[in-house]
């Protein structure tokens, strides 16, 4: 009895989420639940007052204290997007003055080149009458103006911020997001929307990707041919990365670059065959993989040009860490190279890991020589590196604990690579301190010094990479900001909700983007009916996940595959699906008996099954269209097996095995890839069927 009275509980909730998408609960203390802001990262400690703080046109902002300009461009951009969210008419100015709705007081500058570990920590405190930040540098200021706009919401009596006091700071001091612009050339106005949103985030490195196999997409004033010949015409000049540094600094950004070596550079040799350790000639390449071609690291030309180009994009680049890469070296032309193998063989070099570190240890003094230190992948930890390296792991937090011992200090990045399609729950659920570096010392976790998400760009372009990082690089940017206790999956998904869409008022196109695709598949002549109905596909498929893209291709895709297909419009993660599990989840929690819960599973499942109809005359004209055409089949069999399930537990008919063996057959057809595509909502229906067939009792059911 106490069970199943848990289970109502739990049904009602479910059905009170339904009604209120935009309040989250948590579970303060037992028996009591208390609403939660919408809020991510959710700050160190909140604290809710009485009432709320009125947001209208005669809000305004003011300085005590210290300023400087970049403290006035955060007000302004605060003031725009404020302006911008509610569209109420702002005065967009900050004033000097004591007297102001929000009034912001910082103490002192920040390091003129922003520095890791800086303090970032702000208090925001909220009332009926008026609101003030406080914070020790403009970092912390800006990432409370961060928060406050995150707290106004629409209200019964207009716009208006609930009476808080929020004192905050961030966990970790490393918060990044990589951008790989070197596969697939991303356009500088992407860059700056992603900036928006990072800063949203509270995120504070810009990783950028900068050469490649298939480009190198700077320009270079002193090797002209590196862009000249390696980049398809596709680069950044000076001015444009000056300004993306600039850009970001404002925002309380630090950029990082990345030059892979001494593998992933076949885009170098184009340009410059002297470097590499094979005959060529070399070309951009235009396949996804690991490459053979790599640098050699025997001959000193090789030195003197990195010297000279690291120095070249040391002056534009004034963070104090310079990424090389270091990773993925197949050494097949070392090993053909006779001149290599002498030299290995005259140096007491036994292997290619012992070559590689003989040239990452080069390669550090070049970049210690122009003021920076070296970030590289787990391959650079060789015996004998300076500890003033970061180790960025992509294998772990094995790696990262095994550095962290040895004295050097490391970012996480396994776990949070985006474009392996997972899920933003799985992303949420890995942290830089879990696994064996839970169990280091204090010191040693002292050296984690947080994380980044990957963006790689094999099967993204300008129009679909903002889907494939938003929104789940917010609960990412979570984990790394907010205290490690703060990660229950239901609240982050009701937050995530709801700033999904204001990161769109930032100019994010993860949404929007979606909805052009789809317009471009079913042609200007598709009906608003079969485009609803394609829509009702899109939305509940997902792209294959992990790297089984390439696998599975029907054609060997290459860096000018048209990214124009269904697989490459609808988003990584299925808001709908999850939704709709959850519905089947608290469906079977309030003991299947749920009226209103039933007819509205009982809804999709019927549009399910209906809707490959609509869409045969779509398929008939559009080719982009008809690739999906068996997705949408294995939909509608879907939908037609859900209901069968559902009517038998309305009807509370216990179906034989005979029958849930034949709907299993249903759900292992539709669940296999097809078009490159996952049909997501599979395993909700597969709980249907089990309920139907008594296999999992619904409380209250007879069987």
């Amino acid at each position: 009895m106490a069970q199943n009275a848990w289970l109502q509980g739990l049904g009602l909730l479910f059905l009170f989420g339904l009604l209120h998408p935009m309040m989250t609960t948590a579970q303060q203390s037992p028996g009591t639940l208390q609403p939660v802001l919408n809020l991510m990262p959710m700050p160190a400690s909140v604290q809710s007052g009485a009432g709320s703080l009125r947001v209208d046109a005669t809000f305004s902002v003011a300085f005590t204290g210290y300023a400087e300009p970049r403290l006035e461009h955060a007000a302004e951009r605060f003031l725009r997007q404020l302006a911008r969210q509610t569209a109420l008419p702002l005065s967009l100015k900050p004033a000097r003055t004591a007297r102001a709705t929000l009034v912001i007081q910082t103490d002192h500058a920040s390091a003129e080149i922003q520095e890791v570990g800086e303090d970032e920590s702000y208090v925001l405190e909220v009332s009926r009458t008026g609101a003030r930040l406080t914070a020790p540098t403009p970092l912390g200021t800006m990432h409370g103006l961060r928060t406050f706009l995150q707290l106004v919401d629409v209200s019964p009596d207009g716009f208006a911020a609930p009476s808080v006091t929020i004192q905050d700071k961030p966990r970790f001091p490393w918060r990044g997001l990589m951008i790989d612009s070197a596969r697939h050339f991303i356009p500088l106005d992407v860059i700056r929307r992603n900036l928006e949103g990072m800063e949203a985030v509270k995120m504070n490195v810009f990783h950028w990707h900068l050469s490649e196999n298939q480009g190198f997409r700077v320009e270079s004033r002193k090797f002209p041919k590196l862009h000249e010949l390696g980049s398809d015409g596709l680069y950044y000049t000076q001015e444009e990365m000056r300004e993306i540094v600039a850009y970001s600094r404002e925002r309380g950004i630090r950029v990082v670059p990345e030059f892979d070596m001494p593998g992933h550079s076949t885009a170098w040799f184009v340009g410059h065959p002297e470097l590499a350790s094979g005959k060529g000639p070399y070309e951009i390449e235009r396949k996804w993989g690991v490459f053979d071609p790599a640098m050699d690291p025997t001959n000193e030309r090789v030195y003197k040009f990195l010297d000279d180009l690291i120095g070249e994009m040391a002056k534009i680049f004034p963070d104090h860490f310079f990424h090389i890469g270091g990773d993925e070296v197949n050494g097949k032309e070392w090993d053909a190279n006779p001149k290599i193998q002498a030299f290995m063989k005259a140096n007491g070099l036994k292997n290619n890991e012992a070559l590689q570190a003989y040239f990452s240890g080069r390669v550090q003094n070049l970049v210690a020589k122009h003021g920076k230190a070296v970030i590289g992948w787990d391959e650079v930890l060789v015996p004998g590196v300076p500890k003033d390296i970061v180790i960025q792991s992509w294998r772990g937090q094995a790696s990262l604990a095994q550095a962290a011992r040895q004295g050097y200090r490391g970012i996480l990045s396994n776990g949070y690579y985006l474009d392996l399609g997972w899920s933003a729950a799985r992303h949420y659920a890995v942290d830089p301190l879990s696994g064996d570096a839970a169990n280091l010392s204090a010191e040693e976790k002292q050296r984690i010094l947080g994380g980044e998400s990957c963006m790689w760009s094999e099967y993204v372009s300008a129009e679909n990479v903002d889907s494939r990082i938003w929104p789940r690089n917010a609960p990412i940017a979570e984990r790394l900001w907010s205290p490690q206790d703060i990660r229950d999956p239901a609240s982050m998904y009701a937050r995530l909700d709801f700033i999904s869409p204001r990161l769109e008022w930032l100019g994010l196109t993860h949404r929007t983007s979606y909805r052009l695709m789809l317009q471009r598949i079913v042609g200007p002549s598709a009906t608003p009916e079969e485009f609803a109905a394609l829509r009702t596909l899109a939305d509940v498929v997902e792209p294959v996940k992990d790297y089984t893209r390439h696998r599975t291709a029907p054609v060997e895709p290459t860096s000018v595959t048209p990214m124009n297909r269904l697989v490459d419009a609808v988003p990584l993660e299925s808001d709908a699906a999850r939704r709709f599990s959850e519905m089947v989840d608290g469906f079977i929690g309030f003991s299947c008996q749920s009226e209103d819960a039933a007819a509205e599973i009982r809804a999709k499942l019927a549009r399910w099954a209906g809707n490959d109809a609509k869409l045969q005359p779509l398929f008939a004209r559009s080719f982009l269209a008809n690739e999906a055409a068996a997705n949408s089949r294995d939909l509608s069999a879907l939908g037609a097996s859900g209901l069968l399930a559902l009517d038998a537990i309305k009807e509370l008919k216990r179906q034989d095995e005979a029958w849930k063996a034949r709907q299993l057959v249903v759900i292992a057809e539709v669940s296999k890839p097809k078009a490159q595509l996952l049909l997501v909502v599979a395993p909700a229906v597969q709980r249907l069927i089990e309920m139907a067939a008594g296999e999992k009792s619904c409380s209250g059911n007879p069987w």
